[in-house]
């Protein structure tokens, strides 16, 4: 069982992965932690034999309101497609605010369930930061629409998002779950290696990556390095004047 204490719950439901960002009392605000964790959560998840993923944000009053600036995350570890690297379908269920990084989720996302309720908020401009990783918006939905919601910075209902085009299906307030839990056990009955091929496809050649994302995947790149056995095995080959051993991890 998993600690439900913990800022991030994963649970499985037959071949469904569900990740639960737990910081209801933050408006399950996205720490270093939790952003490291997903990460892990998702390495652990594409090497393992389930097939489709769900993340989504516990209680009703938000889905994320994005990174938390008291422990500020290297947010690209929890954007599909970036730190969240796998061939498997991944589903957002979106319930309550989804603000700044959970729209760059939700749209990076496979998939999008929200709520009638949701608030989709994109507020940098107003706050005068921004990480740039947005941009990749105007990749997934119409360029107008992606400018609408970076430039004005005005909450998006759930019903204006499906309209837009940012989620595939509006369900009813505290349904998100289930209606994505349905989606995903389609999903699941499916051919796994023709699913990984459509999604691999799509990816690798009909999205354009803006720069924001091209340098998250040098950083993610160079965070493999940094964190690695060999760094390790390197700095203290080094220290005891030694040729170093190297596995590749």
């Amino acid at each position: 069982m998993p600690d439900a204490t913990s800022d991030l719950l994963i649970t499985e439901e037959g071949r469904v992965t569900v990740f639960t960002i737990n910081r209801p009392e933050k408006l399950n605000a996205i720490s270093s932690g939790v952003a490291k964790d997903l990460q892990a959560g998702f390495a652990a998840f594409d090497a393992s034999d389930q097939r489709v993923a769900i993340i989504t944000g516990a209680g009703e009053k938000a889905f994320t309101s994005g990174a938390d600036v008291v422990d500020m995350p290297e947010l690209w570890r929890c954007v599909p497609t970036l730190g969240i690297d796998t061939s498997k379908p991944v589903i957002c269920a979106v319930d309550g605010w989804c603000v700044g990084g959970g729209v760059v989720m939700a749209a990076t996302a496979d998939l999008c369930v929200a709520t009638e309720r949701a608030k989709f908020s994109y507020p940098e401009a107003k706050l005068g930061l921004t990480g740039g990783i947005i941009a990749a918006l105007a990749a997934r939905i119409p360029h107008k629409l992606a400018m609408e919601i970076m430039l004005l910075g005005r909450p998006v209902s759930g019903r204006r998002a499906y309209e837009m085009g940012l989620v595939n299906e509006v369900a009813e307030d505290g349904k998100h779950l289930e209606v994505a839990m349905g989606m995903a056990q389609e999903m699941a009955a499916m051919a796994p290696l023709v699913l990984e091929a459509l999604k691999t496809t799509v990816n690798d050649h009909m999205m354009v990556r803006c720069p924001s994302e091209q340098m998250a995947l040098a950083q993610m790149t160079v965070s493999r390095i940094r964190d690695s056995a060999d760094l390790q095995e390197g700095l203290a080959a080094y220290r005891e004047k030694r040729a170093p051993v190297f596995t590749g991890k």
